[in-house]
């Protein structure tokens, strides 16, 4: 059944075109990495993959939703900037970013306005 909403409310739900795109990331730290580096790593990733492109992160060390620090979504140029910086940290064994996807609701496809 199609449900007719108001431009309102669909910004207020973040729906069809007022979605935000984030993306997920999977992170799996070397296992012989002191607290200190597992610091420092964070903090870098927080300055320069983060912060540097205008994006937040939502979750653990080791998997969470980055999305934009403001109202919007995350570009294509932002995505490839942070998986990037991962792909050439060495304190990683693994990085998997995904493609992007509805930040509100991962399970929904994303629109062509988006």
């Amino acid at each position: 059944m199609a449900t007719t909403r108001s431009r309102r409310l669909r910004k207020k739900l973040c729906v069809d075109e007022f979605q935000e795109l984030g993306f997920e990331l999977n992170l799996d730290l070397k296992d012989d990495l002191g607290v200190e580096e597992i610091d420092s790593f964070l903090d870098q990733f927080i300055l320069q993959a983060l912060e540097a492109n205008g994006l937040n992160y939502v979750g653990g060390e080791d998997f969470g939703l980055v999305c934009l620090a403001e109202r919007g979504s995350v570009s294509e140029e932002q995505r490839a900037a942070v998986e990037s910086w991962l792909k050439g940290r060495s304190e990683l064994s693994k990085v998997e970013v995904s493609p992007l996807v509805d930040a509100w609701y991962p399970d929904t496809a994303i629109t062509a306005s988006a």
